[in-house]
């Protein structure tokens, strides 16, 4: 049953998709007026009606990602489990299967529950004409501020992420502090095509989280290599993920049949500090030093 607080954050008068679209001053008011309201209505969503038995925790990344992931936490010199499984697919983007496919269902369900919540989330409309979805990061407006998922995204981004782009990308090392997140709900005839861009990122983490059997046509990853001409469409399968350089050029083809999810996470230093380009790292990190934790507050920066 909704308490009176849930029923208050259901019912408050949002502010239309144009304004958002045209990032009217009143609609950062709203997120900024509501925050706490809505932040404690999530915490009652957690407790009261929420997710049921719907566990978010580390049975939902593959195997082998976590078994090496946790012997690199224990022993950093156990590091190149990690980095053998991932394979170079074009010129500085990496492969490797993220999460478990048999155990996608689960982390959907969560996800198709925090939709039917009716607690307002703030899509992130700094994608092109990206109609679902929602903010992740606490540094964000109107982001999804249930605590199960809080803590299971705190753990992906600190467990998971940093120490793998630490070992990926050398240089990013000091340009990871900081993090950001958002989902994506793409569907064929509403959601387009993104253009060619770079991530104001370091690095930036893209999980497909359709499930097996869940197809859609279009809506590859385009990336480009300005150096040798290159230029490549890459999908990848349930659970699997593309991680890269925020400044390597990408583009999001036109979905033209079914629905495409996602998660886009990025890592970069203060205030959006990212390594510069061609530069080597100025910093050489050993391998116990990349499996530590940043001790940098969050400087609430949110890229859009």
């Amino acid at each position: 049953m909704s308490t009176a607080l849930l029923t208050k954050a259901r019912t408050v008068t949002r502010p239309t998709r144009e304004a958002m679209l045209q990032r009217d001053p009143s609609v950062s008011r709203f997120w900024n007026e509501n925050e706490k309201m809505f932040e404690d209505a999530w915490a009652e969503w957690d407790n009261s009606e929420g997710h049921g038995d719907l566990i978010l925790d580390h049975s939902l990344y593959a195997p082998e990602l976590r078994q090496a992931i946790e012997r690199s936490w224990e022993n950093p010199t156990e590091e190149t489990s990690v980095k053998e499984l991932w394979t170079e697919v074009f010129p500085n983007v990496y492969k490797a299967q993220f999460f478990d496919p048999e155990k996608l269902q689960v982390l959907r369900d969560y996800l198709g529950q925090v939709t039917e919540a009716g607690i307002p989330l703030r899509p992130p409309y700094g994608i092109s004409l990206n109609r679902g979805g929602a903010m992740l990061d606490p540094r964000s407006e109107g982001y999804l501020a249930a605590p199960s998922f809080q803590a299971f995204y705190q753990d992906l981004m600190n467990l998971y992420m940093r120490p793998i782009a630490r070992l990926l990308f050398p240089d990013v090392y000091g340009y990871d502090a900081q993090t950001f997140g958002f989902s994506i709900a793409w569907q064929a005839g509403k959601d387009t095509d993104l253009r060619p861009h770079t991530d104001a990122s370091s690095v930036t983490l893209n999980i497909n989280l359709n499930l097996p059997g869940e197809e859609f046509s279009g809506s590859a990853v385009r990336f480009i290599d300005p150096y040798n001409r290159q230029i490549e469409s890459l999908t990848f399968e349930p659970g699997t993920a593309l991680i890269h350089h925020g400044n390597v050029a990408h583009a999001s083809e036109p979905i033209t049949e079914g629905e495409r999810h996602n998660f886009v996470l990025w890592l970069y230093g203060e205030r959006g500090q990212v390594p510069h380009q061609h530069a080597p790292a100025e910093t050489i990190a050993d391998a116990r030093t990349r499996w530590t934790l940043p001790q940098t507050p969050s400087d609430n920066f949110a890229p859009f």
